[in-house]
């Protein structure tokens, strides 16, 4: 319900924040379910959003497209009142607790990106590179999928030729 205080007309309806933010509604209730932002009702049952709203929305698809998880950032949020967007003081906690995190991912696509051209991780792209980068399926003992993508370089005893 709207606290007599507030005017409608500083609220944004679900239909402008989704179009201000380029998404649909839908994603705007998922985020509300997650607990993520929330919006005010009105006597109807509409929602309305304050402008806050498109800063925090803004802040958690920039957190989604490197790869953060909404558990995490569903805390990270959680560390914020509910009515505002991050300062920048927060903005630069949130990303100095993010880096690491974010240096590892990008180290880890470096290294896939620079081993395309000889092997997937094994599951090699053909049997001769097989027969070159994992000879006699060694890279099975160390379990399922790619074994050879993450940031480590590839075992010796897995590229020596047979």
């Amino acid at each position: 319900m709207l606290p007599a205080d507030d005017s409608l007309d500083e609220l944004l309806t679900i239909g402008q924040a989704a179009e201000r933010l380029g998404i649909a509604t839908s994603a705007l209730r998922f985020y509300e379910d997650k607990q993520l932002i929330t919006s005010i009702r009105t006597a109807g049952g509409q929602r309305r959003f304050g402008r806050d709203v498109l800063r925090r929305v803004s802040f958690i698809r920039a957190a989604q497209q490197v790869g953060l998880p909404l558990r995490e950032i569903a805390e990270t949020i959680a560390t914020l009142p509910p009515d505002r967007a991050p300062t920048k003081e927060e903005w630069e906690g949130f990303a100095d607790r993010w880096r690491p995190r974010l240096d590892e991912q990008i180290h880890t696509l470096e290294s896939i990106r620079d081993r395309l051209t000889q092997c997937i991780g094994c599951g090699c792209q053909t049997l001769a590179s097989c027969a070159i980068f994992n000879p006699g399926d060694r890279a099975a003992a160390q379990g399922p999928g790619a074994q050879f993508l993450e940031a480590s370089p590839v075992p010796n005893e897995a590229v020596e030729p047979a």
